[in-house]
């Protein structure tokens, strides 16, 4: 369009004042609109940069407690994830303890061997060395002395030539355990002419002799006789009893040593 003012304003000279004034008026319009135009461009163009620029600048938010779920959960099976542990040491081994079984049979402590001469009053040392200890531990009873009795069966008349009749028991103290109780008997007594002039019984620690003859265990007079009873003793003592049948019972020594 002011294309072809111009075109007009040329060819007609009389219109050329009037056609200038208005194409001048036109063409300010014109820049004038091209101005406004330029600058609401530039004005758009430079928000949007500066919009740009603003949303680059924003902080992106921390994740909400609805997506720190799956870290929770994720912390939770690694938890949960069975992790390799070092097995312990070895303890150094201790030394074996004493066995209570084996402490438990050991047997006690026993006393050493007892010898007693029954109706002596003085200690002595028989042919192998051993002592004898005088007359004692017996309830009851009387004794006699026959010195110069040749005794028969034996290195030792001494233990035969004297003896306790007529008691009732023995105990002798000692320490739990076995034990071989040794029971001398002779007869002596120039009454007795021959068996069944003489019979008693004796209990050693629970073990019975019923009718016991010495000169049926003999076969004579003034012969030696060992009675040999392996006991166990848990009471502490040692413990034999008399009991009277024919005549009065008699013994002349007893023995009390270690067992096995």
């Amino acid at each position: 369009m002011i294309i072809h003012e111009i075109f007009l304003a040329v060819s007609d000279p009389t219109k050329a004042g009037s056609d200038r004034l208005n194409l001048r008026n036109e063409l300010m319009q014109t820049s004038q609109s091209f101005r406004q135009w330029s600058l609401g461009v530039f004005l758009a163009t430079l928000a949007a940069l500066s919009f740009e620029g603003c949303e680059s600048a924003k902080v992106t938010p921390a994740p909400s407690a609805t997506t720190s779920a799956p870290a929770a959960s994720a912390t939770s099976a690694a938890a949960a994830t069975p992790t390799a542990t070092a097995a312990p040491a070895p303890a150094a081994p201790n030394a074996p303890a004493p066995s209570t079984a084996a402490a438990a049979t050991t047997p006690a402590p026993q006393a050493p061997p007892v010898r007693i001469k029954a109706g002596y009053f003085s200690s002595f040392k028989d042919s192998e060395g051993n002592t004898w200890l005088p007359d004692q531990a017996f309830a009851g009873g009387e004794t006699i002395e026959r010195p110069d009795l040749e005794i028969a069966d034996t290195k030792d008349p001494m233990i035969y030539r004297a003896e306790r009749y007529s008691m009732t028991g023995f105990s002798y103290p000692v320490p739990n355990g076995k034990y071989i109780v040794k029971l001398h008997f002779c007869e002596t007594f120039e009454g007795i002419a021959g068996p069944g002039e003489r019979v008693f019984s004796f209990n050693v620690q629970g073990q019975d002799f019923k009718d016991f003859d010495v000169w049926a265990k003999t076969g004579g007079h003034q012969r030696a006789y060992i009675e040999t009873v392996p006991i166990e003793v848990t009471d502490g003592k040692v413990n034999v009893t008399f009991t009277p049948k024919v005549e009065n019972p008699e013994i002349n020594g007893i023995e009390i040593l270690p067992g096995s």
